[in-house]
């Protein structure tokens, strides 16, 4: 037995590096049915296994565990239950390419995908999109030299040895050979996501045309909800953006659903403590002021995260207008009739308005966040939308004021840089030695381009010799599963550093991870920010001296 290669990937996860697919599917299923303490979620990829936990005591403890794990394949690899049935219409735009690609030609493209049976390896890219692996490797084939910028749903496509259905139209670099009238995603259903890993498929080759249409991903995000208090919320003026958003929907990787939740949670969870709520209510997330809400009933509210002033205003008997401000970081009451205002932040960027009983919406997979990538759950907040509030929990408190969790260097603005620790990422070893010390020693600026997918990141004019990262290989990087803070490096040089919506799985290098509890810190930064990083040790997150530097090891 070949020991597996275990990176971190961040202090509370560890990716697995294997020999094959085979080898994946095996310790995939094995972490599946057996999770280990502390396991959060697994999500299986072409050549790795990323498995993420609560804690870096539990992600330390399970590196022994992993490296232990017998990764050869199943002798009985077969899918259980019978195969899913997917007709195709084979009219797809590169169906001749492949053809001349593989030596088949159209009509033996079409046999060879059907003449087989396929079997859904794992998922990523989209909600629904399921990576299926034939039984052999005729229709092999690369992807497009140049990707399309839009594939309509339902597409069925074929890139190197995987087959796979578009779940909602979106960019694409797959050869298209055909398309069908199966939802691959619909929340409608109780388990949403048709292919599953392990799931088995059988393409079926039909004449009659389809016409499949983008199926509705964030299905039950109306905010029409039973309201028992009577009491809501109404949204005046949303401000740039103003989403719902809970602590997220973790465990759903498998299926291409990323955690979502709270850019910072640090913020929303004080706001929630200081109107006497659960950790876990819907509060809501606004950035750069803006927002406008008018209470119906009466309400007790708290500010959090960046400090913003705010005014309450209510109409006298005389028609006037008569006006308080209200505190951040301190619980207040907003009378039925009066509204609330939130001007521009003077530091930090996301404000978080907490209302005691909390947003009473629809939950979505088990969660009332906003993921703004995939569009799950509850649309963007607009104005005329009336959010109901759900009942006090009566053995909970108010809370007393307390200090901003905002951090000294976000308060400072623009002027001196913020320092973010990080990790070394699981492919810190593909990047040139000048790039490994330049992550760290260069100062990046925060981008206009930036949102809760991810902080992107440029070089500072101002700093001497500043410039983008290097790889050490062009090898291309077959996708795999990343965690919330790390530091994705694309073709250009520019690291984007994931936030809470960020895709389950990536094609590009990981430099380097932000530790999870400065993940809070980095969604608070504003456009313009300067920001430095830090190394520190995975395990024990001490700083790493000059000298040392966070290299990846195998286990054993």
């Amino acid at each position: 037995m070949t020991p597996p290669e275990i990176r971190w990937a961040g202090p509370r996860a560890l990716l697995i590096q294997l020999e094959s697919l085979e080898s994946v599917l095996a310790v995939h299923a094995h972490l599946q049915q057996h999770p280990l303490r502390g396991q959060v979620d697994v999500l299986a990829a072409a050549r790795t296994v990323l498995a993420v936990f609560d804690s870096g005591t539990s992600a330390r403890a399970a590196r022994t565990a992993v490296a232990q794990l017998d990764t050869s394949p199943a002798t009985d690899s077969a899918p259980v239950g019978d195969p899913v049935r997917i007709e195709v219409v084979y009219d797809g735009d590169d169906l001749a390419e492949v053809g001349r690609l593989t030596g088949l030609e159209p009509d033996g493209v079409i046999a060879a995908h059907t003449g087989q049976l396929w079997t859904a390896a794992f998922g990523g890219f989209a909600p629904g999109f399921a990576y299926l692996v034939g039984e052999n490797e005729t229709l092999t084939v690369p992807r497009r030299t140049s990707p399309r910028t839009a594939v309509p749903a339902g597409a069925v496509a074929l890139a190197g040895n995987f087959s796979a259905v578009y779940p909602r139209r979106s960019p694409g670099g797959w050869q298209l050979i055909g398309r069908t009238a199966s939802r691959l995603w619909d929340l409608g259903r109780d388990q949403p996501a048709l292919l599953r890993p392990g799931t088995a498929v059988q393409y079926v080759a039909v004449r009659e045309t389809v016409t499949v249409s983008d199926p509705v991903s964030g299905a039950g995000t109306s905010t029409d909800a039973p309201n028992e208090t009577g009491h809501s919320l109404e949204i005046l003026t949303p401000g740039p953006q103003s989403l719902i958003q809970d602590l997220g929907r973790p465990g759903l990787g498998d299926v291409g659903v990323s955690k979502a939740g709270a850019a910072d949670t640090a913020s929303a969870r004080q706001a929630n403590r200081l109107v006497g709520n659960a950790p876990g209510d819907a509060v809501i997330e606004t950035i750069l002021g803006g927002l406008t809400v008018r209470a119906h009933g009466e309400l007790t509210l708290a500010l959090a995260g960046a400090i913003t002033p705010a005014e309450i205003s209510t109409t006298n008997d005389a028609g006037g207008d008569n006006t308080r401000t209200a505190p951040m970081c301190s619980p207040f009451a907003l009378h039925d009739g009066e509204t609330l205002t939130l001007d521009q932040p003077d530091a930090g960027l996301r404000t978080y308005l907490a209302i005691r009983g909390g947003i009473d919406v629809p939950e979505v997979l088990g969660s009332r966040s906003t993921d703004v990538m995939s569009g799950i759950g509850p649309d963007p907040l607009a104005a005329g939308v009336v959010l109901p509030i759900g009942a006090i929990d009566q053995g909970r408190t108010v809370g007393a004021a307390e200090p901003s969790t905002l951090p000294d260097a976000v308060r400072l603005g623009l002027e001196t840089p913020v320092l973010l620790r990080i990790t070394g990422g699981p492919r810190h070893d593909w990047f040139t030695d000048v790039s490994q010390t330049a992550i760290t020693s260069q100062t990046w600026t925060v981008t206009a381009e930036s949102n809760r997918i991810g902080v992107r990141l440029a070089t500072d004019e101002n700093q001497d010799a500043a410039a983008p990262l290097e790889r050490l290989t062009a090898d291309e990087l077959p996708s795999e599963g990343v965690v919330a803070g790390s530091l994705q490096v694309p073709p250009s040089g520019l690291p984007v550093l994931f936030l809470a919506d960020h895709p389950v799985t990536g094609g590009y290098p990981v430099i380097g991870v932000v530790v999870p509890d400065d993940l809070p810190i980095a969604a608070q930064l504003p456009p313009g920010t300067m920001l430095r990083f830090e190394s520190v040790d995975p395990e024990t997150l001490r700083p790493l001296t000059k000298t040392q530097h966070p290299i990846t090891t195998r286990s054993s």
